[in-house]
């Protein structure tokens, strides 16, 4: 049904009905499934991501000991200070983090598009909750307008660090999140485009260094600031700010900077924060491997 975030839009406008319903269509028509079975599977999504926030906010530590804990400290923070950014936005940041962290424990989560992204979605979704009160069906459709703008950016570009570097993981998870926001608060399908426009504008370049080439560092932490930047970018699109720069160029955008990326800055470990002293020192004590 559709190819482009253009099209999907047109789609939603002419028909008028929301984008996750543009998506629901078009796996129903593509997967031969009833609208009870598309929602059904989305739903399994759904309980996954929860369980992952779950046990964050437990508690978790990944076996090398590089990450866990901070989606706690975070919740503790917001207790006993009055965070500076917002309960909402540090909220969304610590359930980020925390679905990342549940990641690197070698715990249950749900790609969104991939597994060093997955925490900017349900991340956002579960701390919009709070404050949005959504219904089920509200919750599930999130994931299917965040699913739509991901299949524009899978069939155009890249979703993998390794192909298009950290731009194409968190910047698509924080870019699907920002317009799946923008839809659950009631804002048009133009808007949501703009939301996704102005977020994965900001997040283009980002490259991939992962230490010791492990999905921790920076990963977890860079679901956070994912996180953060869809939650404004939605709010810029509700206020009526536009991306001067069409969605679909800005994914083309993103496709071209990825081909121009290095090797050493698309998750083989071998540049930017992998290559520092600190870097280098945290891989030879967790392999062993004089540098």
């Amino acid at each position: 049904m559709f190819r482009s975030v253009a099209e999907l839009v047109e789609i939603a406008e002419i028909k008028g009905i929301l984008l996750s319903e543009v998506m629901i269509l078009q796996e129903m028509d593509q997967k031969n499934l009833s609208r009870t079975e598309v929602f059904a599977n989305m739903e399994k999504n759904l309980d996954v991501m929860e369980k992952a926030i779950e046990d964050a906010l437990q508690g978790v530590e990944s076996v090398t000991g590089l990450t866990g804990g901070d989606a706690v400290l975070i919740q503790n923070y917001m207790r006993e200070k009055t965070p500076l950014s917002g309960n909402l936005m540090m909220d969304a940041v610590s359930k980020a983090m925390g679905t990342n962290e549940v990641n690197a424990a070698m715990g249950t989560i749900c790609a969104t598009p991939t597994a060093g992204s997955a925490g900017c979605v349900p991340g956002t979704l579960f701390a919009v909750k709070n404050q949005l009160n959504p219904t089920r069906e509200q919750m599930i459709r999130y994931l299917f307008t965040s699913g739509a703008f991901g299949f524009v950016v899978a069939n155009n570009s890249f979703i993998s660090g390794a192909a298009g570097g950290c731009q194409a993981e968190v910047g698509s998870a924080g870019a699907m999140a920002s317009a799946a926001i923008v839809e659950m608060v009631g804002g048009t399908a133009k808007q949501s485009a703009d939301a996704f426009a102005i977020t994965l504008k900001n997040m283009l370049g980002l490259v991939c260094d992962p230490v010791a080439g492990l999905v921790e560092v920076p990963c977890v932490k860079r679901n956070a600031a994912g996180s953060s930047l869809a939650i404004v970018s939605a709010d810029m699109a509700l206020a009526g700010v536009t991306s001067r720069i069409p969605c679909d160029e800005v994914i083309g955008a993103m496709y071209h900077i990825g081909k121009q990326m290095p090797s050493s800055l698309r998750e083989t470990g071998e540049g930017g924060l992998a290559d520092t002293p600190t870097g280098r020192l945290l891989k030879e004590k967790m392999f062993g491997m004089s540098i």
